[in-house]
């Protein structure tokens, strides 16, 4: 027998993921590398993060990568496009869409034979 009772509401809102920015993680990986041997973990502890953390940040630094720092899938600042961009790739889209289309059937009327250009001898059968 099922219960007609709606499942209840969770009552803890779902957790959002934290971001970082790359000022942030340049501040912490010089911070973290600045401290004494003993409390390194305790910057760790306060900022809530992993070593790992700091070993992936420090390493794009190192690289010289500052804009690889940025998580492009969570980073809020996107660049947008313009509408003419925009408008642009959509118009791009639809022709390249229209090309296919356009040899799909001139390949479909080839295969039927009506294809074939006729000159005005062949229509009058000489």
């Amino acid at each position: 027998m099922t219960s007609t009772n709606p499942p209840a509401a969770d009552p803890a809102p779902r957790p959002k993921r934290r971001t970082f920015s790359p000022e942030y993680k340049l501040r912490i990986v010089a911070e973290y590398d600045a401290a004494p041997e003993g409390e390194k973990g305790a910057v760790l502890r306060r900022e809530r993060l992993y070593h790992s953390h700091v070993t992936e940040w420090r390493a794009a630094r190192d690289a010289g990568a500052l804009e690889s720092l940025v998580d492009r899938r969570t980073s809020p600042v996107r660049p947008k496009k313009s509408a003419a961009e925009v408008e642009n790739e959509k118009l791009r889209r639809q022709v390249e869409r229209l090309e296919k289309e356009l040899a799909r059937n001139k390949a479909a009327v080839e295969v039927l034979g009506k294809g074939a250009p006729r000159t005005r001898e062949a229509a009058m059968g000489s």
